[in-house]
C-alpha cells in the first residue's frame, strides 16, 4: 500500500512540474519571443532533464521517465524558439 501511494505522489509531482511549462511554451509559440529567457539556463536546464530522464530509464521509474520525457520535448521546444529567434 506505502509503495503505491509514494509512486502517486511521484506521478503527481511529475504532472505538476511538467505542466508547468506549457504556458510558457504556449506564450513563446503565439508571440515568437524568447528574449526574457537566458539562453545559457536552458541549455544547463534542458540538459539536466535529459540527464533525468536517463536516470529514470536506468532504474525503471516511470514517474521520472514520464515527467522528464514530456518536460524535455517542452525544453526543446522552447530552446530552439530562443536560438531561432535571437
Amino acid at each position: 500500500m506505502m509503495n503505491f501511494i509514494i509512486k502517486y505522489i511521484g506521478f503527481f509531482a511529475a504532472f505538476c512540474t511538467t505542466i508547468a511549462f506549457l504556458p510558457q511554451a504556449i506564450k513563446v509559440y503565439k508571440s515568437r519571443s524568447t528574449k526574457d529567457i537566458s539562453l545559457y539556463m536552458f541549455l544547463i536546464f534542458t540538459l539536466g532533464v535529459l540527464s533525468w530522464l536517463i536516470y529514470g530509464i536506468i532504474i525503471n521509474d516511470l514517474p521520472i521517465i514520464l515527467a522528464n520525457a514530456v518536460t524535455l520535448v517542452l525544453s526543446f521546444f522552447i530552446l530552439l524558439y530562443k536560438l531561432r529567434f535571437k
